[in-house]
Formats: structure tokens, C-alpha cells, sequence
């Protein structure tokens, strides 16, 4: 779950700072009240810290990782949100998808060969007009562009460009 992460982190520091200041609090008063030695009260100190350092470590480590985690979680969102414009719709102009979801077209363009490489988008895109398409895999394994009806070579999995009309191929 997105969010999880970060509210343990702030657990830990928190339960961190709350047993440190308690600790230390009852040392000083200890010192205060001369019922506790100098001695005493640093080896108390030494014991809070070992205590203490690593519960505000962890916490401190799991919030920079949960932050780490949002922002993969954001383009994984972004990457879905793509792949589900594309297959709804069939066909899908790039800018469009660019100006919706507030990206430059390079940046739609990773998410593309992204979905492609993790092998959750088939179709083909006409760089030159800006539309994207999808297509059935059994469609793109056939020796036929689907663009301009050019034979061409089929190869393994990936990504193949028309050389008749430019087209990116997604297999």
C-alpha cells in the first residue's frame, strides 16, 4: 500500500524522540536531585542514545524510501493511465496525451517503449502524424505493416521500425 512506509517512519521517530526526551529528562533530574553521579548519568546517556539512534535511523531511512516508492507509484499511474487511453480509444494522438496528462512528448514517448518493454502494449505509432494505435499481438506478428501495408521482417519481441513508412512497431 502507497503510504504505509512513511507512517511507520514517522512511528519510529516519533517513539524515538518520545523515549529520548523521557530518558534523558529522568537523567537530568536524577543529576539534579544528586541521586545520580556524573558517571551514572553518562552512561544513562550512552544507553538512550543506543536506544534512540536507531529507532529515528530506521524512521529516517523508511520516509526517504517511501518517498522513492511514491514517485515510482506516480509513473506507474502515469504509465497506466496511457496504456488505458490507448486501448479505449484504438488510437490515441500523442500531443493530446502529452497536454492531458501535462508531459512533453519525450516523456510519453519513455512511457510507450516502457509498456512495450514490459511487454504490456502491442501496436505500432506514426511518428509523423503523432498517433498511437494498438493493435492484437497475433495482428503484429504478421509480416505486414499495419500503417502502410509494407512487407517487412518479423523479428523477436520488441520494437521494429517500418522501413517503408517510419512507423514504430510494438511486438
Amino acid at each position: 500500500m502507497v503510504g504505509q512506509g512513511r507512517t511507520v517512519a514517522l512511528v519510529l521517530i516519533v517513539l524515538g524522540l518520545i523515549v529520548g526526551v523521557a530518558a534523558v529528562s529522568f537523567l537530568f533530574s536524577g543529576l539534579a536531585e544528586g541521586r545520580l553521579r556524573i558517571s551514572g548519568f553518562l552512561l544513562g546517556l550512552v544507553l538512550v542514545m543506543m536506544l534512540c539512534l536507531p529507532l529515528l535511523g530506521g524512521g529516517a531511512f523508511l520516509l526517504v524510501r517511501s518517498r522513492s516508492e511514491a514517485q515510482q507509484f506516480a509513473e506507474a499511474a502515469k504509465e497506466k493511465k496511457i496504456l488505458n487511453m490507448v486501448r479505449t480509444q484504438g488510437k490515441v494522438n500523442v500531443a493530446e496525451v502529452a497536454i492531458e496528462m501535462n508531459l512533453t512528448r519525450d516523456q510519453v514517448k519513455e512511457y510507450i517503449y516502457d509498456l512495450v518493454g514490459k511487454g504490456l502494449f502491442t501496436g505500432y505509432i506514426n511518428w509523423d502524424e503523432g498517433t498511437l494505435y494498438t493493435r492484437d499481438a497475433a495482428e503484429m506478428r504478421s509480416a505486414k505493416c499495419p500503417n502502410c501495408g509494407g512487407i517487412r521482417e518479423v523479428v523477436g519481441k520488441g520494437i521494429v521500425k517500418c522501413p517503408y513508412c517510419g512507423s514504430d512497431l510494438f511486438l
